[in-house]
């Protein structure tokens, strides 16, 4: 674990990785369709990974966890994971959670994607249906607030306090199976710390995190997606 107290730090191994799982959602966004099964989703991203220098995918060795429709508001563990038996609908909600690895160094990234009357947006908040569309804005907005809150001095489960706090005031419930909100970025899943309660670790005992929260309306019937790796560099939190 690295305790840089803030310092300026940049991962550029661990970016080129991102980019690998950034550039697959770009042409998974693009490439969805109707009637598309969503094993096929799952072997675009996974096929897409590799070619783009991925060797191998560090959660559990699956590369993308694909939920379609109201699917959307599973959350299951890795070891429970199986691409469900679905075919994209004309109207539907996808999410899509992206686990690349490369020479032992992680990428996660997560959305979720829009079909609309038979084609893929590619901005997901142009949907007409008012709850995808609060859905995927609240995610946004959540990320936001996570840049202006988080500092190098606080602890996972005050970050977890103050973030899970955010998601009830914008009118929604974290859905995670674990509850937490993200989790350190290590060589080991074994060793990953969680944005969790009860876990006093400083931010910057870690080089890298996740934010990823799950979401839903308490009444909705979809969940909802977005996940980035963040750092500090000096006492300001970025997006790798």
């Amino acid at each position: 674990m690295c305790n840089c107290r803030g310092k300026s730090r940049i991962s550029v191994p661990h970016r080129k990785v991102q980019a690998i799982a950034r550039e697959t959602m770009d042409v998974a966004q693009q490439s969805i369709y109707p009637g598309q099964h969503l094993t096929a989703v799952r072997d675009l991203c996974e096929e897409t990974m590799l070619s783009l220098g991925a060797d191998s995918f560090w959660y559990r060795g699956i590369g993308a966890f694909v939920f379609c429709g109201k699917d959307t508001t599973l959350s299951v563990p890795g070891k429970s994971y199986e691409t469900a038996d679905r075919t994209i609908a004309s109207d539907d909600i996808i999410t899509i959670d992206l686990s690349p690895q490369k020479d032992g160094l992680w990428g996660d990234f997560a959305r979720t994607i829009i079909v609309e009357s038979g084609k893929p947006l590619l901005d997901s908040k142009l949907t007409q249906n008012t709850e995808w569309r609060e859905g995927i804005l609240a995610e946004e907005q959540l990320h936001a607030i996570l840049i202006n809150v988080a500092r190098p001095e606080m602890t996972f489960e005050e970050l977890h306090t103050r973030m899970n706090a955010h998601v009830v005031e914008l009118g929604f419930e974290n859905i995670d199976f674990l509850g937490n909100l993200g989790h350190s970025i290590e060589r080991n899943s074994a060793d990953r710390i969680y944005i969790e309660p009860g876990n006093t670790r400083r931010l910057d005992e870690t080089e890298l995190f996740t934010f990823e929260p799950h979401i839903k309306r308490p009444d909705g019937e979809y969940g909802f997606k977005h996940e980035n790796i963040y750092q500090f560099r000096g006492s300001t939190l970025d997006a790798i």
